[in-house]
């Protein structure tokens, strides 16, 4: 599937073209998208993995942590919160 340009998404989206186009470039660092020039960007792959009901174990470790994080008293947006901005770290290092 071919994507919108970094213009299209600019304008149909409330974002920076420059940061579409760090996301355009991760997404092709980490070899999801093909960008052809003079043609496009288009997927190259899809992340399809396991579902989460594959991973017993991961499931296991999750379920504990949220239990210690309700147990030292964060709510659910903070949880939310907290995992967020432990996904996006390592993209955050990368963007830098």
């Amino acid at each position: 599937d071919q994507l919108p340009t970094v213009k299209e998404v600019a304008r149909k989206l409330p974002l920076n073209p420059n940061t579409v186009l760090k996301a355009y470039r991760e997404l092709e660092l980490e070899g999801l998208i093909d960008t052809r020039p003079g043609v496009g960007t288009f997927v190259a792959r899809t992340l399809a993995r396991p579902s989460l009901e594959q991973h017993p174990q991961l499931r296991e470790k999750l379920a504990n942590w949220l239990a210690e994080a309700r147990s030292a008293g964060l709510d659910e947006p903070s949880i939310l919160a907290l995992f967020s901005a432990e996904v996006r770290a390592p993209l955050a290092e990368v963007l830098k």
